[in-house]
């Protein structure tokens, strides 16, 4: 669960230090307190988007931290032991940092991590449901991922769409083959003789580098012969050969050094210098035997030369690159001689198929209980939330040619009366209905997850009276069971929290600033009051709200 947020620099938040308690939480306060901006850093600390508009006015950075209870999953643990992050002690504390130009750095223990990291391990640690988490359930796409992930389906489903995208491209290789069989057989010809040439030229990177240096050698033969052999003229075979004197003079300093040993150093330079001159002697003339102008081979190579050079022109390369123009031509050749038979493509194609056919059928028997089950769940909780009768259904509707998806569409239905017929929950649910229905959704898919820590961020809005206060009793019930907090403007959600935040706006040296206060009894009597009465707390809704209170268990 989540313990401590740190919040630094965010917005209109100078510094906030936030214990957290277990069980259900609520956080309340004045539009524009800055209620949602709390959640809006700890987002940031989960890996969401960051924008430098998030720096509070004035400052280089925001920083924030969140220590989390390190939850007992093997998964987690396995993930932590990949990433070298050591939880030790059972606590994760991650870090978030941004600048003013909206760069940001991630920590998990201490250890630099990316946003994609940080997300990750979030999806074991905390779940922020949004504002408008409700209008997206009128999407296909989210109903389908809701029942998917709530039913366990998610890794079952991502293979259906892998093995969905295998039967497509084979069905299309089947249809390519028989639309321009003509057209395949003159691109099979023209890559047979490509690769006929290019297997001829038996190119090979490799030994091309050591022909260019003997290209080079060849080519400057007589100048190199010359050059070498006055070098050896000059220091052993001329008239007063170098290495000769070097090693008279040598001698010469050696013997005066006898009398002023300061010359002994410079005796040991000449001899050294002898002694270099020397062997620089015996390479050169073996350099010398070695080359020779050799006009026959010379020839030979620039023939070889010329030869790789025009090829490359031809396919418009770098002589370097012809080894991988050999391997695209051949692969390509090898997809247009596969394609080439109808008979194998077709059982190709029919092999994927039945790979698709068999996990999407594996689907579709995992989809349908869960379906009837969470239908059940959610008809059931409608009737206490001022929609007696009314009646919720996952349809799965066949798709006949299948899909990426499975062999069906996942539908939500609703019929908010029992006179109506169930109709897709896009077409007939009313603001306050989808506020309902939804809540009611994700309050029971709650219940199933492992997440520790779930946070509403104003989930309610569209609803009251005595709705809200059956949601209240949802949301403290779903915190028996973890870590719930709920940003919330309805003093009957707020009443059945075990426990209250109040945020305000407070100014101090002109500035604007969000601050948070925890709640005690008499507090929270004086806070419910104001949900109830606006700006003037009377008697009487400070009496409504003690008996508000009062209809929550004692927490």
């Amino acid at each position: 669960m989540l313990r401590r947020l740190h919040i630094r620099d965010f917005v209109i938040v100078d510094e906030l230090e936030l214990n957290f308690a277990n069980g259900f939480g609520a956080l309340t306060g004045e539009t524009g307190a800055g209620k949602s901006i709390l959640l809006d850093a700890l987002g940031l600390v989960m890996g969401d988007r960051a924008e430098s508009g998030v720096v509070r006015t004035g400052q280089a950075r925001a920083e924030m931290s969140a220590e989390f209870d390190l939850p007992e999953a093997d998964d987690l643990a396995q993930w932590l032991d990949e990433q070298a992050i050591d939880a030790d002690d059972g606590v994760l504390l991650l870090r978030r940092v941004v600048d003013q130009s909206g760069r940001s750095r991630a920590w998990i223990n201490g250890v630099s991590v990316t946003l994609a990291q940080l997300r990750e391990v979030c999806g074991w640690l905390a779940d922020i449901h949004g504002q408008h988490a409700h209008h997206a359930l009128l999407r296909g796409d989210a109903q389908r991922t809701l029942l998917d992930t709530y039913a366990g389906l998610n890794a079952l489903a991502k293979e259906v769409a892998a093995a969905w995208q295998q039967w497509q491209k084979a069905r299309q290789a089947c249809q390519r083959a028989e639309a321009d069989a003509a057209g395949v057989a003159q691109e099979r010809e023209l890559l047979e003789w490509q690769v006929k040439e290019l297997d001829a030229l038996d190119f090979d990177v490799d030994a091309w580098r050591e022909l260019e240096a003997e290209h080079s050698r060849l080519g400057h033969a007589t100048g190199l012969l010359e050059g070498v052999s006055l070098a050896v003229d000059v220091l052993d075979e001329g008239e007063l050969p170098l290495v000769g004197e070097l090693e008279r003079l040598a001698s010469r300093l050696a013997e005066l050094g006898s009398i002023d040993p300061e010359l002994q150093a410079f005796h040991e330079l000449l001899n050294s210098a002898a002694i270099q001159a020397d062997e620089a002697v015996h390479g050169l003339r073996r350099y010398r035997d070695r080359v020779e102008a050799d006009p026959d081979r010379l020839a030979e190579v620039e023939a070889r030369i010329a030869a790789v050079t025009d090829m490359a022109r031809k396919h418009r390369v770098s002589p370097d690159a012809l080894a991988d123009v050999l391997a695209e031509r051949r692969a390509r050749l090898d997809v247009l001689v596969s394609e080439a038979d109808p008979a194998a493509l077709q059982e190709k194609a029919a092999a994927a198929q039945r790979a698709y056919a068999e996990l999407a059928t594996r689907l579709s028997a995992a989809r349908a209980p869960v379906a009837a089950a969470l239908s059940a769940q959610v008809t059931a909780a409608m009737q206490t939330l001022a929609m007696a009768g009314g009646q919720f259904h996952i349809a799965l509707v066949a798709e006949p040619e299948g899909s990426a998806h499975g062999d069906e569409t996942v539908e939500f239905q609703v019929a908010a009366n029992p006179s109506q017929p169930l109709r897709p929950l896009a077409k007939v649910a009313s603001g306050g209905e989808l506020s309902r229905i939804g809540l009611a959704i994700q309050v029971i898919t709650s219940r199933a997850a492992a997440t520790p820590t779930m946070i509403f961020d104003e989930v309610d809005v569209g609803i009251g009276g005595r709705v809200a206060e059956i949601v209240g009793r949802m949301l403290r019930e779903l915190g028996e069971q973890r870590q719930v907090m709920c940003v919330t403007h309805l003093p009957q959600v707020a009443a059945q929290a075990n426990w209250q935040w109040s945020i305000a706006k407070t100014q101090r040296d002109g500035e604007t600033l969000s601050t948070v206060t925890v709640l005690d009894d008499a507090a929270r009597i004086d806070e419910i009051a104001r949900m109830l009465g606006g700006v003037n707390i009377t008697e009487t809704t400070r009496q409504h709200a003690t008996e508000i209170l009062g209809l929550a268990p004692a927490g």
